[in-house]
């Protein structure tokens, strides 16, 4: 494995340097309530909090590849060790427990280094925008339940959303009303001040603010809490004591933790990467887990992990490098060495409002709300991965998402794209007998496009599909096969035997367009006497041609196919637009861009530019429904450019005509159709503006009277 050392300082640009040291010092000022409350659930004393909280996080900054990611002690692996050793009967805060932790943190360690070296983080590939969006929300949603406690008055909770709502629940009971006070006006202020002054380092001066009100004000009185006082001087550096515990159980154990820290500090990493635009090395991420986490055992800390909240602050605050790390990093050691006499004076619902704060600009409900409008199946699985961490915590979160993440492949795949096709009058292109009433199938051939790789979820997709639409006067079935790439055994007897079924019919079967290696694998699954029997071509054409079917190909109904000359196709191909673009939203599309032009007209009045529409070389069809939508803003349009209305009415009526002429003189085979396609319009503008089409008609009359 190439490591790259300091990867986000390189080139590192000057202009920078202020945010980054803002936001370190921001970020190291809200690890320390985090980190020592997270230090307490893992059983060992508050002060081991601040010791994660250095030499993890300025290796981490040195051998990340995220500019952005902060590493620290963290919920979930913190919770892990905590019930583990309940599980091995180590009592919290005892002398056992302070020199278990660290062999557990080592293994962990261990074991991530080994995930660095199988190459682990391709796993994330595998994850969908939507499972690391429900991921990220569940585990900003369950720390902000887990800090609600804390602005009350009480503690933090622990364990999943029915522990954490018990413990609100409890806390509630004891409520200190001047707690509550400070810590949801500094949440308002935090929230309010991200809106209107997003730049402006607002957590610093209600940090700052607290502190002054801590040492001259009354809030012992008051019962507001603060954090408590923490011993002067750096951790100390020695080697794990193996024989505390049996490595079985250690090993065990810390398996779990670390693939917790590695699930969740991939899936919050690339989840940031994906949605600020830039690339991480999965692996190298997992060496540097694994580096931070032995430099905690060997500080006798808890397994360290990336904290959401934290990165959620860095970004808000503009943090652009891992220097953001670096000065939180160095910043702690100052703290343990010079200031620890301040952290006693920081009161707890202010540093709780700002790590909410932080925690709700990092849900990503509003992905939620999109889903639901584009793919209610999408916005499922956002909600299974964010139910299954709030409900059953990270590393159950982990496995639902990912059992999601498939799931959806396996829809979507078993739900593959298919459609019939048919030919244009005059033209050679297949296209969707769907897409336009110009395209009709070819006279007894169905011809069946499927669009995904062909396996045992979807194949019957196609053998139904097939079979439903099979006409007693159908003498070929032609798979257009350009959208297959690979066939497993399923799949292969399926066609087996929809080929003897067609057969036995007297239907020929071909299979069309596919790429060369398909071939391959139809004789390697025991088809290829298809292939022998001229069952597989490479084209449709060909295909059709080996039927004896040549162009012109005969369509249904006997609809004339006649060859046109080059001038006449190439007019014709872009008949509808609109419709093929926009679909059954076409005549809605049509009025949203006169309506975005009307407003453009304020500021050019550009009557020209109106006329022909955003669309250049916009063909005959669409052209004159666009003028039949711009007479319907006829009033509109006049009070805006301040034209006589006669006039601009005329105007547009001549370049309906031009628009007439230019059919009758290249496509007289179009002109009746546009004669009974006027009439439609006329009717339709009749009904919805009758005043409108009065001064249509009058500008007709005088136009013919004039010519």
């Amino acid at each position: 494995m190439k490591l790259s050392l300091a990867h986000t300082l390189r080139h590192y640009d000057k202009k920078n340097i202020g945010k980054d040291i803002l936001a370190g010092l921001i970020i190291m000022a809200v690890s320390i309530p985090i980190s020592m409350g997270y230090a307490l659930i893992a059983g060992l004393p508050a002060v081991y909090g601040l010791y994660g909280s250095v030499f993890p996080i300025l290796a981490f900054a040195l051998l990340s590849t995220s500019p952005q990611f902060i590493f620290g002690v963290d919920a979930a692996p913190a919770a892990l060790i905590g019930s583990a050793l309940l599980t091995l009967h180590v009592e919290a805060g005892s002398e056992e427990a302070m020199a278990v932790v660290p062999v557990l943190t080592f293994f962990a360690a261990v074991w991530l280094l080994a995930f660095s070296f199988m190459k682990a983080g391709k796993l994330v590939n595998y994850i969908s925008a939507p499972v690391m969006g429900g991921f990220i929300t569940g585990i900003c949603s369950t720390i902000i339940l887990m800090q609600v406690p804390k602005i009350l008055g009480g503690t933090a909770g622990t364990g999943e959303l029915f522990e954490l709502a018990k413990h609100i629940g409890q806390t509630a009971k004891h409520v200190n009303v001047p707690s509550i006070l400070l810590g949801v006006a500094s949440l308002v202020i935090l929230l309010v001040a991200k809106k209107l002054v997003p730049k402006f380092p607002m957590a610093v001066v209600l940090m700052v603010a607290g502190a002054c009100y801590t040492r001259f004000g009354n809030v012992q009185e008051l019962g507001i809490q603060t954090l408590s006082k923490v011993e002067t001087g750096l951790p100390k550096w020695q080697m794990p004591d193996f024989s505390v515990v049996s490595i079985r159980e250690a090993v065990t154990v810390s398996l779990s933790v670390a693939v917790v820290i590695m699930a969740e500090t991939l899936l919050a990493e690339n989840n940031f990467a994906q949605k600020n635009g830039y690339r991480i090395d999965d692996n190298q991420e997992i060496f540097a887990f694994s580096i931070g986490n032995f430099l905690a055992a060997f500080t006798g800390c808890c397994p360290i992990n990336g904290s959401v909240s934290r990165t959620a602050m860095g970004e808000q605050y503009q943090g652009r490098t891992q220097l953001t790390s670096l000065v939180a990093g160095l910043s702690m050691i100052v703290l343990l060495l010079c200031g620890t006499g301040f952290i006693a004076y920081l009161p707890v619902p202010v540093l709780t409002a700002i790590v909410i704060s932080a925690l709700i600009g990092a849900t990503e409900f509003d992905l939620m709300a999109r889903l639901w409008k584009v793919s209610r199946t999408e916005c499922m699985i956002f909600a299974g991965a964010f139910f299954g961490v709030l409900l059953l915590g990270t590393i159950n979160g982990v496995l639902i998402g990912i059992l999601l993440s498939f799931a959806e492949v396996i829809i979507r795949t078993a739900k593959p794209s298919t459609c019939f096709l048919g030919i244009q009058p005059g033209h050679k292109h297949f296209r969707d007998l769907k897409e336009s009433s110009q395209i009709h199938a070819l006279s007894g051939v169905l011809i069946y496009r499927f669009s995904s790789n062909l396996f045992f979820a979807n194949v019957q997709v196609l053998k139904n599909d097939i079979e439903d639409h099979i006409k007693p006067d159908t003498k070929a079935v032609i798979l257009d096969a350009g959208g297959i790439g690979s066939l497993d055994i399923t799949a292969a007897d399926c066609l087996k035997r929809l080929h003897q079924l067609l057969k036995e019919k007297g239907i020929r079967f071909y299979m069309t367009e596919h790429i060369s290696d398909v071939n391959e694998q139809l004789r390697k699954l025991g088809l290829g006497y298809l292939i022998e029997e001229g069952c597989v071509r490479r084209t449709i054409h060909i295909a059709l041609k080996d039927m004896g079917i040549n162009r012109p190909y005969p369509l249904e109904d006997g609809v004339d196919n006649e060859e046109r000359s080059a001038s006449r196709k190439r007019a014709d191909n872009r008949v509808q637009e609109f419709v093929w673009a926009f679909g059954s939203d076409a005549e809605k599309q049509i009025e949203r861009q006169i309506e975005k032009q009307i407003v453009q007209l304020k500021e050019s009045g550009d009557i020209e530019d109106l006329l022909h529409g955003r669309w250049a070389h916009m063909e005959e069809l669409d052209e004159d429904e666009w003028l039949e939508h711009l007479e319907e803003h006829l009033k509109e349009i006049v009070n805006i450019s301040g034209k006589d209305e006669h006039t601009l009415a005329m105007q547009i009526e001549e370049h309906r005509k031009q628009v007439h002429d230019r059919i009758a003189k290249n496509h007289p085979e179009l002109a009746e159709r546009f004669k009974e396609r006027r009439h439609v319009l006329d009717v339709h503008l009749k009904e919805r503006h009758p005043k409108v089409y009065e001064l249509v008609l009058q500008s007709r009359e005088k136009n013919e009277r004039n010519r």
